[in-house]
């Protein structure tokens, strides 16, 4: 079958499929409250699943490097059974347990094992794209990574449909068997370029304590941190932010699909433009500038608002949350091409994996960091603007001093 053997079918098509089921775990606003009332828990507590799936999302990313780089089909088979496992199971214990033991049962099947799904499921088709793609490894890995993004619209308003005329336990069935063909039609069409072969190791070994001790990985590993924990502070908030900034309640429900829609743009858009660039670490330093320009011109109508809601209030805003769903889209995409300018292609999958080890530590940090701020100064979100502001200023630091271009990488 020619036809399946070029780089749309073997690597662009399978990387769609896998990421846009994968992707959908950023839908978790969507239900949360729904699973709260159902097994009889808060939804702060609930909550934590989410927290969870990140976590282990991120830690098995890092911990998956070396299975990915020596098999693409295993690792796209464990991410396909893992993640709709715990899909199946978060189901299962919706519907059949009630309090702590589904409570337990939840951060078991969606936080444990549905994160390890999401994480080699993230990681699994990245090189195979950049080695399809070589000479555009920044539009490759974009339109997969789009599609983590792009899940959101796509699957919210198929869950409340779901939600309302069956329940929220055959939300999860339904989707947990949609999700399972998806991916495991990636997983067969998966595939490295013809005629190419994993060199073997060389020299020394890949050790992950070393990684840390570079002062390049180790500057890319915190700006990634600080773009994903300041997203999270406030996309994660974006329902509650909106209510602050309109009157109308119908905008609560219009501006996160906006949102989700100019995040996948940011991980296409960023990533396809580094392509253009000299150094892919500009993409970096535009997107923590324009962070921190608009995050200082939100803070003023935060600031003097005094709780009315305006036009004016209402547009800024709006596209401050525009701007960092943008941000935090394009410093996903734009991770994997960047990482092999500085580190080149060998061992890529090993350092792109042990960097997204940041994306479990923001999981577990940015929300919370607002949900602490909220706590502790009656529910002002410009606190939470001073503190991500802040946070954006030491990450552009970092981006100028610390990951400077290494020559001949690429």
């Amino acid at each position: 079958m020619g036809f399946l053997n070029n780089k749309w079918m073997r690597a662009a098509v399978p990387a769609l499929l896998i990421h846009c089921s994968i992707g959908t775990v950023y839908c978790w606003s969507t239900f949360k409250e729904a699973i709260a009332e159902k097994i009889g828990m808060s939804a702060f507590a609930v909550g934590w699943a989410f927290s969870l799936a990140i976590f282990f999302l991120g830690m098995s990313a890092a911990f998956a490097g070396k299975m990915v780089e020596k098999d693409i089909k295993k690792s796209s088979l464990l991410s396909c059974i893992c993640f709709t496992t715990g899909m199946l199971g978060t189901g299962l214990f919706i519907q059949f347990t009630t309090g702590i033991v589904a409570l337990i049962g939840i951060f078991i099947c969606y936080g444990c094992i549905m994160g390890i799904g999401l994480g080699v499921g993230y990681l699994t088709p990245v090189k195979t794209l950049m080695l399809w793609f070589s000479e555009q490894k920044g539009l490759a890995t974009g339109i997969s990574i789009m599609g983590f993004g792009l899940a959101k619209a796509i699957a919210t308003p198929i869950m409340e449909a779901i939600q309302k005329t069956l329940g929220i336990s055959a939300m999860f069935y339904i989707l947990g068997a949609v999700y399972f063909v998806m991916m495991m039609l990636g997983h067969f069409l998966i595939r490295k370029p013809e005629g190419w072969v994993e060199p073997g190791e060389k020299g020394e070994k890949f050790r992950f304590t070393d990684m840390f001790k570079n002062k390049i990985f180790l500057g890319i590993w915190l700006m990634f941190f600080i773009n994903i924990h300041c997203g999270l502070a406030l996309i994660t908030y974006e329902k509650q932010i909106v209510k602050v900034a309109f009157a109308a309640a119908a905008m609560t429900s219009i501006i996160p699909s906006v949102t989700a829609a100019f995040n996948a743009l940011g991980r296409i858009g960023y990533s396809t433009i580094s392509d253009k660039m000299k150094d892919r670490n500009t993409v970096y330093k535009i997107i923590f500038t324009s962070s921190i320009a608009i995050t200082a011109a939100a803070l003023i109508p935060f600031a003097i608002s005094n709780g009315q809601k305006s036009v004016v209030y209402g547009a800024v805003v709006v596209l401050l949350l525009v701007i960092v769903n943008l941000g935090y889209g394009g410093g996903f995409s734009t991770l994997p091409a960047l990482l092999s300018s500085r580190f080149g292609m060998e061992k890529i999958s090993k350092i792109h994996g042990l960097s997204l080890s940041a994306w479990a530590v923001a999981g577990l940090t940015g929300n919370n960091m607002s949900a602490v701020i909220l706590k502790h100064t009656g529910d002002k979100y410009d606190y939470i603007l001073f503190a991500t502001l802040a946070l954006y200023a030491a990450a552009l630091v970092i981006c100028i001093t610390m990951v400077r271009p290494k020559k001949n990488a690429e």
